[in-house]
Order: structure tokens, then sequence, then C-alpha cells
């Protein structure tokens, strides 16, 4: 099977979209399908390379002007490649494959990783949509995608090409020294996220406000980079958390952190699917996170981790300063974090989309006019 993946870009910054797409490629190619990626590139092109995943260049950019040019790229790569299945992960990709079909035989594939960003109704263009959480699928049949074009596929790391290949050992393909455990007094809450408003960064803070007025001694590090920063640093500032709140930035490998935390806490407003929540259970971290979207999947719907309503300080902090006080309590929760880790390998991911891409190239095959005629229409 020839498969051409669609994203803005291959960077290594933390980015969970492009992370799940490059493991699946190099599993892909790994399992002996001709594989490719089209994107601006990144930093991920060597372990695609050592996987056999070609990187063919599209630069992808949301400027209406850009589009004739974009689609005269794409179509050229289309042309060149001849791919059985086009599968778009970000919006720009899904409407350049979906406008260049009429001249290129392909089965188009959509995938729905931010089901809270109002574009990620046009991936409703793919003959298959795959959500990576339940409630991201549900909300698309809400939003007037029909169910029977709808599949679930969830995210997975344990076994994850860019963490094989790619570690601070001197022996991935960044080929660095190995670094030191940072140093983290504790006790320690850390949450590893990016620095947005939906992130819920803010209740952690006025949350962590709380928390030291039980626990004075108690650390949070915040390990992620974004536009919020300057406002959160000015708030943990004005809460009085300035020497107990650390802004780490972006880390390209963040293990060590899960591995020193006392606490692992992610306060999202909305969450599609959670890659830190499946890092920091694999690593054993007592878990306190929002009951949104995909996190309660990921979480087992409790059974892993605490989970407390969203936009709640107190309810956050009160679930954290049990488990930081009484370490046989959080040592339950770390127990209880690492039980039923299967569901979080990158194998399924592999296997699931293969069927949904069969069963699509099946349909197409017997309907070769059902493709062609889809529509941006709400329902259709």
């Amino acid at each position: 099977m020839k498969i051409l993946h669609l994203a803005n870009h291959a960077q290594k910054i933390g980015n969970g979209i492009v992370n799940v797409m490059v493991d699946l490629a190099c599993l892909q190619a790994q399992a002996g399908h001709e594989v490719a990626v089209a994107s601006s590139g990144g930093s991920f092109e060597p372990l695609l390379a050592r996987y056999g995943v070609r990187h063919l260049r599209l630069v992808q950019t949301k400027h209406p002007w850009r589009v004739p040019a974009m689609l005269r790229q794409f179509r050229g790569i289309a042309g060149q490649f001849q791919p059985d299945i086009v599968h778009a992960h970000m919006m720009t990709g899904a409407l350049l494959a979906w406008m260049a079909r009429a001249r290129a035989p392909f089965t188009l594939i959509t995938t729905v990783h931010n089901e809270f960003q109002r574009a990620s109704d046009l991936m409703r263009v793919g003959d298959q949509v795959v959500a990576v959480s339940e409630a991201v699928a549900q909300a698309m049949i809400r939003r007037g995608i029909p169910a029977e074009r709808m599949s679930v596929v969830r995210n997975g790391i344990i076994g994850a090409p860019r963490f094989l290949h790619d570690k601070p050992d001197g022996h991935g393909d960044g080929a660095v020294a190995a670094q030191p455990e940072p140093g983290i007094e504790r006790p320690s809450v850390v949450t590893v996220s990016g620095l947005y408003k939906r992130k819920g960064i803010h209740d952690l803070l006025h949350a962590f406000q709380i928390v030291r007025e039980h626990q004075p001694l108690a650390h949070l590090y915040l390990v992620g980079e974004g536009p919020d920063r300057p406002g959160l640093e000015a708030l943990a500032r004005r809460l009085g958390l300035a020497e107990a709140a650390h802004f780490v930035g972006y880390v390209k490998d963040p293990a060590p952190y899960f591995r020193q935390a006392d606490v692992f806490v992610l306060p999202s407003h909305s969450e599609s699917s959670s890659l830190a929540i499946m890092e920091a259970r694999v690593a054993g971290c007592a878990i306190v996170a929002t009951a949104v979207g995909g996190i309660p999947e990921t979480l087992a719907h409790g059974a892993a981790g605490l989970m407390v309503p969203p936009s709640d300080p107190t309810a956050l902090a009160e679930a954290i300063v049990p488990l930081l006080r009484d370490a046989a309590w959080r040592r339950h929760w770390q127990t209880r974090a690492r039980e039923n880790l299967d569901a979080l390998g990158v194998e399924h991911v592999y296997s699931e989309y293969h069927q949904i891409y069969l069963a699509a190239l099946a349909r197409r095959a017997a309907n070769p006019m059902g493709a062609a005629n889809r529509t941006l229409d709400r329902g259709r």
C-alpha cells in the first residue's frame, strides 16, 4: 500500500499531532508499506529516513492567496508518488487533498486531533474521518458528520519510534550526550503542557497557592512553552509563587520530570487526547487531571488517576494536597497509573488504521463516484 501523510511540518516542538503522525508513518514503513510524509519539513526528517519514510516538501500556509501554488505543488507530489491513501492530519492538507482528488484516484483519510478548533469541521472531507477519542467522535457526530464515516483510534506511546530511536543517550538520531536529571525540589507538582489558555495553567497556579498553604515546601514545575507564558509568570508573581513556580520552558525529553514528579497534573479545559497523561502513566506518576474530552478515556475513566471538574482550582488543590501529604495514598495512585498499560501501545494504532484504510479502499472500489461527490456541507 502507498500511503502519503500530510501535515504542516515535521518539527520536534512538542506538537502532539506531528508526533502521532511520525510514529504512524514509521510503523507503516516498518510493516512494508511505501510511505511518504509531505510537509514543510523539520527535525523529524532523519527519523523518518531511518525507517524508509520519504519526506516530500510541501509548504502549507493558511493564506488564501497561496492556495493555487500549494494545490499545484500537492498535485505534483500526488502525481509523482501515486498514493493509494492520503492521510491528512491538519486542515490545510485535508483541503488540498480534497480539491486535488478529482485528478488523482486516492482515498482520503482525515484525523481529528483537536476537535476544539473550529476548523476541525473541515476534516469532514475525508472518505473516513478518524477521531483520537470517543469524546471527539461524538462531538464531530453532533456537528454533522455521519456516524458511519467516523472511526476512533486512540493514540499510543509505548513502543513509539520517536522514543526508541531518538534518545538523549548518544544513540538516537540526535546523537546528543546523556543529560543529567534536572534538580527538582520535593515535594513536587509537575505539568507538561503548552502554555495556552485552554490548558488551564492559570487554574493550576491558583490551586498551587492553596496547596502551599498546606504544603509550604512544595514546588511546581511547568514544562512547556506557549504564548501565555508572560501572563502566567506575572500571575505567579501576584500569587506569591515566584520562588516556588518554575517555568522550565520546552524540553525535548521531559521524561526526567515525569520520573521525579510526586504528582503530575493536567488542568485542561479541553483535551482531545493527552500524550502527556500517557507518558505520566508509563512513568508511574500519581495523576490529577480534569474530566474533559478524551482525558477520562486515557485515565481508564478514573481507574488510573484522580479526575476533577475543569476551571475549579479548589477541587484541584483538594486532590493534590492529600497526594503530597500521604505517601501511602500517593503510592496507591502511582501503582494504579501503571496498571493495564497495553492500551497505550502504538501497535494498536498501526493495526486499527490499517483496517480503516482497507475498508475505505474497498468502499471506494465499490462506489468510485461516492468519494468524488463528497462536499463540505454539514450532514452530507
